[in-house]
């Protein structure tokens, strides 16, 4: 699967979306992929952008470059009133799930998934993400029936992340020390 286009799940709204908008297609240009744009009220106000490559990884570096590129196009686009913080992240272990990829790349990990409307008769799912099929996400959830799989339909979703196991530590460990050889 080419995780290159593929559509993000824009979970953004307000000034948070716009800034996403701005910033996406400025990150893909350099070779980067937008996960999220969060804004808080942290120190006064901090808009954090979290990006990777689409490879997943995400260097101290590659937040450098990425926040030398956006901080002059932010401050011409006066994209917030006042003073505010930029942070630009990598998505880290317990990380957004944000394109259809991502949850073939994250398959039998564990996941908690929330969505916009009810499904089944619910608006929350955790369990073990089995994969992308037919423009649904396959968790394998519980129920009062036991274990079974769930096609949730991709554009329902609101959010969705994994949960940080010992079982995704040691993938994530694995895989750095992969890259690192």
């Amino acid at each position: 699967m080419d995780t290159t286009t593929e559509a993000r799940l824009e979970s953004e709204t307000g000034a948070a979306r716009k800034i996403a908008q701005l910033a996406e297609p400025v990150l893909e240009d350099m070779g980067y992929r937008l996960v999220r744009v969060r804004l808080t009220g942290e120190n006064g106000c901090t808009l954090q952008i979290m990006a990777e490559r689409p490879d997943g990884t995400m260097q101290v570096g590659d937040c450098e470059a990425v926040s030398r590129t956006l901080s002059p196009i932010f401050d011409v686009e006066d994209i917030l009133p006042g003073e505010y913080f930029l942070e630009v992240s990598s998505p880290g272990i317990d990380r957004p799930l944000v394109r259809p990829g991502d949850f073939e790349r994250w398959k039998n990990h564990e996941a908690k998934i929330e969505l916009t409307q009810s499904f089944e008769g619910r608006k929350r799912y955790r369990g073990i993400v089995k994969g992308f099929k037919d423009g649904s996400v396959v968790v394998e959830a519980s129920s009062d029936e036991g274990k079974t799989n769930v096609e949730l339909p991709f554009e329902i979703l609101s959010t969705a992340r994994l949960v940080l196991t010992d079982q995704l530590i040691a993938a994530a460990m694995k895989s750095s020390k992969t890259r690192q050889d």
